[in-house]
């Protein structure tokens, strides 16, 4: 499968190499290539680097890997026509350029919408589903919690679209809660704010979520 990665940071980096891993080929979009010399060095043939046209176009399947205050323009630079119809992953959480409230985000969204809601309406003809939002880089790729599967949470409004990404995110080693339509993005997103509270206050970033049932 080919796969557009729309951003160059440690994330963008972390799932690209995630899926050169299982045999993809993958093309990370980036107003920056400099900065991607090094990745490109270490992750063989099967990847390579362009503007975000150029991943957006490449891409069977894409994944919005920047920060929440860039996905609007990233995905406009990109191009409703290399969307259309396609699945995008999308990693963003709406973080404000603010400090932190003893170790708590602050967010430019409120508790009744979502960025992904307001991506999907800009981009109706693509197919966006949350995923890997609430958790850090380093364990998006196999986590390892001695054998038990962490969850993620997904969302979004095409069946289809969230099947291709459950089988992605079953391959990188997790258990997959599907929470329904975009509207639920509204509940996934916060778990970011959540998930950094013991970084920020303790340095702790090794942990995930775990949905337990009876």
């Amino acid at each position: 499968m080919k796969v557009g990665i729309l951003g160059s940071g440690i994330v963008g980096q972390t799932l690209g190499s995630g899926f050169i891993k299982y045999g993809h080929q993958v093309k990370i979009g980036t107003s920056n290539s400099n900065k991607l010399n090094d990745w490109l060095k270490s992750s063989g043939s099967n990847a390579s680097v362009g503007s975000f046209t150029d991943a957006a176009s490449f891409g069977e399947i894409i994944v919005l890997a920047v920060k929440g205050t860039a996905a609007i323009s990233v995905l406009e630079k990109a191009g409703s026509e290399n969307l259309k119809e396609k699945t995008v992953i999308d990693t963003t959480n709406p973080i404000a350029e603010l400090p932190t409230v003893n170790g708590v985000l602050q967010f430019f969204t409120n508790q009744n919408s979502s960025l992904m809601e307001e991506l999907q309406k800009k981009h109706l003809q693509a197919n966006f589903v949350k995923a890997f939002s609430c958790v850090g880089n380093s364990l998006m790729v196999n986590p390892d919690f001695g054998g038990q599967k962490p969850t993620m949470f997904i969302a979004g409004n095409n069946d289809n679209s969230k099947s291709a990404v459950k089988k992605i995110l079953d391959t990188f080693g997790w258990e997959v809660e599907d929470m329904g339509k975009a509207e639920a993005a509204r509940a996934i997103e916060p778990l970011c704010i959540l998930w950094c509270i013991p970084g920020f206050r303790e340095n702790k970033w090794m942990h995930a979520f775990k949905l337990l049932k009876k």
